[in-house]
């Protein structure tokens, strides 16, 4: 199928033989295993769901099972921070691909203090301390809550203290990065302050419809709540196809065509602007820390839907 219309119908009975096809594959990659609540979650799981333009929601396999939406949350609290501060945030944060890992300290240190982009975990970082400037822990948590909260209209999407404590426990090379940030003057409140709200943002959880319908804002959609701007909405996307992947956006954008964000609890948000918003959720990653049967689904969705930035 290659056309923009898409019968939700046509589109149902694909996701569900998609979802069949990956757990027939059984090709799920390794789950995060440093951080023990991610590491106890069974690999072997799938969700997709497509909120459509016309108002349509549309999923398949486990669709309403919360997950750890990890650094997709990064995106959101970006907004949070372009609404804020405007543009001010890009003298701390660049807006370039990293090709590295998503947690590597060596761009840091050659760049003196600079992350390359707002994605990966150093530049998140220096983002989440933006928003935390001159408030409270919890006013902060509670703008990203409730932006999320009335993206996908939606009052139960909530923080698992749970994970957010195992990421505290065993975030060491964040609390580095932190570190090295605030030896560079990039870093304005306490490095403990800015690392647990920043783990709390990052132990947000949902499920993919909710992330789907959560994604309408930055997709365009029509009926999406008014809370971000367009041109805000066009920044984000920009960036996140071209960092939302880490040291794999390349390869992601090559593949699939669209802008993504992925997070290391397994999930994927994609957006295909104007047209819908995809959440896809499979725990086991890849090698570039993205979710591996999430990445093959996103493929076959663009092939299927002939949805592309280019053209």
């Amino acid at each position: 199928m290659q056309d923009e219309r898409i019968d939700p119908a046509a589109l149902a009975a694909f996701l569900e033989r998609l979802s069949a096809e990956i757990l027939e594959r059984g090709d799920w990659g390794k789950v995060a295993d440093y951080i023990p609540e991610l590491a106890a979650i069974d690999p072997a799981q799938f969700a997709i769901s497509v909120a459509l333009a016309d108002g349509t929601l549309v999923s398949a396999g486990a669709d309403r099972v919360p997950f750890s939406i990890q650094s997709v949350s990064k995106v959101f609290t970006l907004a949070c921070v372009l609404g804020r501060q405007g543009g001010q945030i890009w003298q701390r944060v660049g807006r370039e691909p990293s090709g590295s890992r998503f947690d590597s300290i060596l761009l840091l240190e050659l760049e003196r203090g600079k992350p390359r982009n707002p994605f990966i975990n150093a530049g998140a970082i220096v983002t989440t301390d933006a928003l935390l400037e001159g408030r409270e822990p919890k006013a902060a948590l509670s703008e990203i809550l409730t932006f999320l909260q009335s993206a996908c209209e939606d009052v139960t999407v909530r923080i698992d203290p749970a994970v957010a404590r195992s990421e505290l426990e065993t975030g060491f090379r964040n609390i580095a990065l932190a570190n090295y940030l605030k030896s560079y003057g990039n870093l304005r409140n306490p490095p403990e302050l800015t690392l647990g709200t920043y783990f709390h943002q990052c132990a947000i959880e949902m499920t993919t419809r909710q992330l789907a319908q959560a994604g309408r804002v930055i997709a365009g959609l029509p009926g999406a709540p008014k809370i971000l701007s367009v041109m805000n909405a066009r920044r984000l996307n920009a960036l996140m196809m071209t960092c939302g992947h880490y040291d794999g956006s390349g390869d992601f954008a090559y593949r699939v065509g669209l802008p993504g964000k992925s997070g290391v609890g397994g999930g994927i948000l994609l957006i295909a602007p104007r047209r819908a918003s995809i959440a896809i959720w499979s725990p086991g990653l890849n090698g570039y820390g993205n979710s591996q049967m999430g990445t093959f689904a996103a493929e076959q969705l663009a092939r299927f839907t002939g949805w592309s930035s280019f053209g």
